[in-house]
């Protein structure tokens, strides 16, 4: 049976060197999501511009839903200037106070996430109140929802009330291997290695399942009971890697929201964010049998 998984955040326009495509965390974890057979929902705001109104073209291209894309006549459509750095690492520059920091609480969103498997949301779309008190509220009116952190950390933007707020919330967490260094500092967890990283985040938030994605050495996942999983890197041509963080998120998601064991779902999930770094952009698109088929022809890394 398809499985309900529901974005809360930010629909934007990714300003790359030579082009503008349709992004955002939650809307590229939805396309992936119905690309390997779920039900994903996106809950977000947009302005009543003209970057809006392409946005929901592109949307509908996408085979995404804007059923509960709001729509907001004072705040634009958000924009995102993504330059790339070194061994592709990309560096994000979030346009503020833009329409998706005033997501509303509505009847339609508790509707929404009320029996939803999973609610996904992540650090960005909490800069600002609105957007901030609207997530508090779902988390609150969907308990029996897997709550999905996905804590990406963005420059010009880190309150640690708001992300230990939302560890709180979690049952699941997603992080970069890159960005530990500077979590364990402003948390004062001790950061001797992953192991005793992740050990003392699930023990001091009581978080059922962190998951660590690690670029070209793949993927670390350890569950508060059960302890430490992985999964190495595979021999690939990188092309970008926007979207692989998402690709990853969904193809987990695929195998653990239907009670498949943390290895299983952690083996397809790396694919799925591996395949997708072979690709151009967060949407190229790709389903469960592309990513079975990469796993099956495509070397790891020692």
């Amino acid at each position: 049976m398809k499985k309900k998984i529901v974005a809360f955040g930010e629909v934007v326009w990714d300003m790359l060197p030579n082009e503008k495509v349709l992004g955002g965390t939650p809307s590229n974890l939805v396309f992936r999501c119905n690309s390997l057979g779920e039900n994903g929902f996106l809950l977000s705001r947009i302005g009543d511009d003209d970057f809006g109104n392409e946005a929901l073209d592109k949307l509908k291209e996408l085979n995404i839903s804007d059923d509960n894309v709001q729509l907001d006549t004072e705040f634009p459509t958000g924009t995102v200037h993504i330059s790339f750095e070194n061994d592709y690492d990309s560096r994000y520059i979030v346009t503020p106070d833009v329409a998706f920091d005033h997501i509303e609480f509505s009847a339609e969103a508790l509707k929404l996430v009320r029996n939803a498997d999973c609610l996904f949301y992540g650090l960005l779309p909490q800069r600002f109140g609105l957007s901030k008190n609207t997530l508090r509220e779902l988390l609150k009116e969907s308990p029996k929802s897997i709550h999905f952190f996905d804590l990406k950390l963005f420059e010009h933007f880190f309150d640690v009330i708001v992300v230990e707020r939302l560890l709180k919330s979690s049952n699941l967490v997603r992080i970069k291997e890159k960005e530990i260094d500077f979590l364990s500092k402003e948390l004062g967890l001790k950061n001797d290695d992953l192991n005793t990283f992740c050990l003392n985040l699930c023990k001091k938030y009581k978080i059922d399942l962190i998951l660590i994605t690690r670029g070209h050495n793949g993927v670390f996942a350890f569950h508060h009971s059960k302890g430490a999983f992985h999964d190495s890197g595979y021999q690939i041509e990188v092309k970008d890697n926007v979207g692989s963080g998402m690709a990853f998120c969904a193809g987990f998601l695929h195998y653990y929201l239907d009670k498949k064991p943390i290895q299983v779902a952690l083996n397809f999930g790396n694919a799925a964010g591996a395949l997708n770094t072979t690709k151009l952009g967060a949407t190229s698109y790709f389903d469960k049998k592309d990513v079975l088929d990469f796993m099956k022809n495509t070397p790891k890394n020692q």
